[in-house]
This record gives C-alpha cells, structure tokens and sequence, in this order.
C-alpha cells in the first residue's frame, strides 16, 4: 500500500473552534472512516475497498441525520463508478465516468492522502486531471476536474484544488498520512492521534 496502515482521528476547527471529528482506519486494503460534528447527531460514514494499486473498487456510505438516514453503494466497474442511493423506499441508479486514474474521492482526509500517493507514486509533482467525487450530504456521486501541486521542493507539502476557487494546503508525514489541512475559508484538519498497524510475523 502507498500509505501505512493504521488508525487515525482528526479535529477539524474554525478559528479554535471544534467543528467536528473525524476518524480513520486502513488496514488489508479496507478504509473505514467516519464524520460526526462537535454538536449534534450527524454522521457521516463510509467504507471503501482498495485493489492492490490503492485504488477504491468499491464504496459504501451513508448519512444519517436523526431519523432520516440515507445510504449509497458504488463500484467501480471499466472506466465508471456505478452505483445506487436509497432513502426511505425510494432507490435511485447512479452512473459517473472516471478520470483517467481511476481515482474517487469519498470525502474524508484518507481519500485525499491516497490520491496525492498515487500522484507522488507516478513521479509527478503537479496533476490536474477528474476524480469521481462522493458529496457527503447527498451521496450522490459525480466527476469533477481537480488539480494539485508540489509547493515548492518539499514532498511534504501540497496545494490542492478540489474545485475552481477553493485550495487547500496540506501537509504530509513520511508515511504519506495527511497531518494537517488548511482550506481557503479557514476550516483546519489536525490530526491528533494515529496508531500504525504493524505487519504480522511470518
């Protein structure tokens, strides 16, 4: 895998303010995170399943708000990320072209510390290219054009543009984990604790 395996939390804040917390674990090639606000009972949650390039093949999320709880399952299947979402007794069909690189971003840090290993893996320090992205509210699926840098000559540190306008700057421990990011309105994902998973013996 491109990046260790481990357990990971991350709070995410305004201006000091804990807006909400955010918890990951990679491990045999299966994501399991989930979002839950400092207040309230939202959360977000997802599980995701990687090939052996640390490419997503399939992904489940859902979203649950009190009552209301809304559920979507996608695979990735030739060059598209099909799948469903379901709400109450209604079920709707869902199809979106992948990029090139088969990258899908289901909206928590991991996602984004994969896409960047992948680029980093390729030896390129600057990409702009389409990313199947899963809106974490409504868990419908759709391509957008993203694009991200190097800043400057040290791996560690990256620019990134998850759509026109918007940037985020994140920075990178040795494992290829996201450590911080800052995005352009001022929200900021610190992680706070991570746990490797260590290999087992032969």
């Amino acid at each position: 895998m491109l990046i260790a395996d481990g357990e990971f939390r991350y709070d995410i804040r305004r201006a000091g303010e804990l807006l909400a917390v955010e918890t990951e674990t990679l491990a045999w090639g299966r994501i399991h995170g989930s979002r839950r606000p400092a207040s309230g009972s939202n959360v977000y949650e997802v599980e995701a399943w990687l090939d052996d390039a640390g490419l997503v093949r399939s992904v489940t999320a859902s979203y649950n708000r009190g009552p209301f709880t809304r559920h979507a399952s996608y695979e990735s299947i030739d060059s598209f990320l099909r799948g469903n979402i379901s709400t109450g007794g209604s079920r709707n069909d869902l199809t979106t072209k992948l990029g090139r690189y088969g990258e899908v971003d289901a909206d928590l840090v991991i996602f984004r510390a994969l896409t960047i290993a992948h680029i980093r893996d390729r030896g390129q320090t600057r990409w702009t290219g389409r990313i199947a992205a899963i809106d974490p509210n409504t868990l419908v699926a759709a391509t957008s054009k993203q694009s991200c840098r190097q800043r400057g000559n040290d791996p560690h540190l990256w620019i990134y543009e998850p759509r026109m306008g918007d940037a985020e700057e994140i920075e990178l421990d040795d494992s290829g984990i996201v450590t911080r990011r800052r995005d352009s309105r001022g929200v900021e994902t610190v992680l706070v604790s991570k746990t490797e998973r260590e290999e087992p013996n032969p």
